[in-house]
């Protein structure tokens, strides 16, 4: 999927030395960003103190860029890992989930378990790409 993203570039947020930040392709809700690691490893317990520094940096530009391009959203994130004793399996790419709370589900969501994203993942990651970070 990382590749897929690097290659198309347009749902890509930001780039760092070993972080992308992208919206992906459809996504349940407005804005969704997942912030991937460029190295391959299944749990985030692998991270180097190197890779903190620059997930700090990757994850304070986003969210920053949230906050001023969308007004300060209420937004929920989480690390998706596999867990430790798991750790070194290929099938499974840790990465951060970031989903800004823009929409309240309503009868259908509630009614079908489908959810309408109205935010097309290019158009919301360019207007990330221009907003201001800090």
């Amino acid at each position: 999927m990382l590749e897929s993203e690097l290659k198309e570039k347009s749902r890509i947020v930001l780039e760092t030395e070993n972080f992308v930040a992208f919206m992906p392709y459809a996504s349940f809700a407005p804005f969704t960003t997942w912030i991937f690691p460029r190295r391959h490893s299944a749990s985030f317990a692998d991270i180097s103190d190197r890779e903190t520094k620059d997930l700090a940096k990757n994850l304070k530009t986003a969210l920053g860029r949230l906050y001023y391009g969308l007004d300060n959203p209420d937004f929920n994130y989480s690390i998706r890992s596999i867990p430790v004793e798991e750790r070194g399996v290929e099938y499974f790419h840790w990465y951060i989930s970031v989903i800004p709370r823009l929409t309240q589900p309503a009868g259908f969501e509630l009614g079908s378990g489908m959810f309408i994203n109205t935010a097309l993942p290019e158009q919301a990651a360019e207007f990330l790409r221009q907003a201001k970070s800090a």
